[in-house]
């Protein structure tokens, strides 16, 4: 299990995967959207939220296709599948695989960028701790999708227009989680539903993407 999670991280570097893009897809959405909507701070902190989740979202969505599709094509997978390790342990791998490269990532940086939109201080300890709850969400629910759609030709698109409903609910909880933290409202909701999303797609998905790996194999 140990060897196929550092195999798995030495190739989203040594390819020029998902760590690189993913942050600098993060940064440029924070030095973009100031740009955009204006230097007025108080406008920035009030969508500050809403876009750096969305910005976390996205650069997840960027490596996707990559989960399983570097193994399908050089016919790892197969040899995965027929492994003495349980196709849903390589599912649960992988996923934890890709939350080190990119959700992990993006919640380490996230403080940095929030200072470009301006969002409060009070609300960066917020910022990292709903990106560090509700990104494997964001990480297992993406497997599940890559599962789907593996051996499909060109199937990113597909992919994205699969998993981006399945994102909306983190997406909503995780933004609301900041928004409340900047203004001092409590969290026990959003936070409690958070957690609730992360949870049960770690449970539930692993087992699903599994069973998807192996319909795509027959």
């Amino acid at each position: 299990m140990i060897a196929l999670l550092k195999r798995d991280l030495l190739l989203s570097f040594r390819a020029g995967g998902g760590f690189g893009l993913g942050l600098a897809f993060f940064l440029l959405v924070a030095v973009l959207v100031p740009l955009g909507v204006g230097p007025e701070s108080g406008v920035l902190a009030t969508i500050a939220p809403g876009v750096l989740w969305v910005g976390a979202l996205l650069a997840c969505l960027l490596s996707l296709d990559r989960i399983f599709a570097l193994d399908y094509e050089d016919g790892s997978l197969d040899l995965l599948a027929t492994a003495p390790l349980p196709m849903e342990g390589v599912v649960a791998l992988k996923a934890v695989a890709h939350w080190l490269v990119t959700g992990l990532a993006l919640t380490l940086v996230s403080p940095l960028l929030a200072i470009l939109l301006s969002l409060p201080p009070v609300a960066w300890p917020w910022l990292m701790l709903s990106l560090a709850i509700g990104t494997p969400a964001l990480s297992v629910i993406g497997a599940f999708g890559a599962a789907l759609t593996v051996g499909i030709r060109r199937g990113g698109l597909l992919l994205s227009l699969l998993v981006l409903p399945l994102y909306l609910p983190t997406l909503i909880f995780g933004a609301e989680v900041v928004r409340r933290g900047a203004s001092g409202m409590a969290l026990t909701t959003p936070l409690a539903a958070l957690a609730a999303i992360t949870a049960g797609s770690l449970a539930l998905l692993p087992f699903a993407a599994a069973a998807a790996i192996r319909v795509n194999l027959r």
